[in-house]
């Protein structure tokens, strides 16, 4: 799956049902000026959230690989939040 996420709205990447099932994810900073900070969590409804990265800063042009994770899509649902209006990161789950 792939994502273009904008902006500093939190965006769901998946829903907890969805059954997706995450092993890796690629976080690339595509801004052309600036770098971005990156919060990654999932949730549980009456569980809570649980971060991947919190406050993450990834640098102009480059990347953030997570390797070697599982995300339960039927349980989990997986969010993402930029800090600016005009952050731009994109995601690839594997």
């Amino acid at each position: 799956m792939n994502f273009n996420v904008t902006g500093n709205s939190t965006q769901e990447l998946f829903a907890a049902g969805s059954g997706i099932t995450a092993e890796s994810i690629w976080l690339s900073n595509v801004h052309a000026t600036d770098a971005v900070t990156v919060d990654l969590f999932v949730e549980k409804k009456l569980t809570g959230k649980f971060y991947y990265l919190k406050s993450k800063s990834i640098a102009v042009s480059s990347f953030l690989q997570l390797e070697n994770i599982l995300i339960d899509g039927s349980q989990f649902s997986l969010y993402i939040k930029l800090n600016n209006s005009d952050s731009a990161v994109d995601v690839i789950l594997k």
